[in-house]
């Protein structure tokens, strides 16, 4: 998936590889998260493959090293346009620290669990802020990356709904005292 997020977002423009990393986060956050260990690897590969170029350009006004330019090639555009043509490789996956913590938390302190709702909500609004103001950026990027922002705005906010729902129960129940049938049961093993 990396190859080709790194070879669509050349196919826009050039960029050095801290700012292909900067713009996965900033505008694809709520999709996929992705470090530079993963980056710098690829963008050897992808040039290696001869899919796009690396162009050392001299700083003048700065000491240090060249900075590395990137761009996309003709036969990186080629092998681009294929994958976009097949069809995706599985279903939406949604992997989330939180949701697995928030699965056992039946078995901790609830005054601890309403801590770190509270935090994921904290989260969940500051992230929704940001998507809102990169919505009216995303207006002039196209269609397709102004439905695909509003889809990330929209699943932050069911989210935050969704947050807020959790808490407001487990309020309900700490204030009613916990029911036997919402405890987590050990399961029986069958053989």
């Amino acid at each position: 998936m990396i190859r080709y997020t790194i070879l669509g977002l050349l196919h826009y423009r050039n960029m050095h590889g801290y700012r292909i990393k900067e713009h996965i986060e900033q505008n694809f956050g709520h999709m996929w998260s992705i470090n530079y260990g993963q980056i710098y690897p690829n963008l050897k590969k992808l040039e290696e493959s001869g899919l796009i170029r690396m162009t050392e350009i001299i700083q003048n006004d700065r000491k240090g090293p060249p900075k590395k330019l990137y761009s996309i090639t003709g036969k990186g555009r080629e092998e681009f346009a294929q994958w976009l043509a097949r069809s995706p490789e599985k279903a939406m996956l949604l992997r989330d620290p939180f949701l697995m913590r928030f699965v056992f938390f039946g078995f901790g302190d609830p005054e601890e669990s309403l801590r770190v709702i509270d935090e994921q909500i904290d989260h969940y609004e500051k992230s929704l802020e940001r998507r809102q103001k990169n919505l009216a950026r995303w207006e002039k990027s196209g269609t397709y990356v102004r439905l695909t922002g509003e889809l990330g705005v929209k699943l932050n906010e069911m989210f935050l709904d969704w947050l807020r729902h959790a808490r407001e129960e487990i309020l309900e129940m700490e204030a009613n005292g916990p029911d036997r049938d919402t405890k987590p049961k050990k399961q029986e093993v069958s053989g």
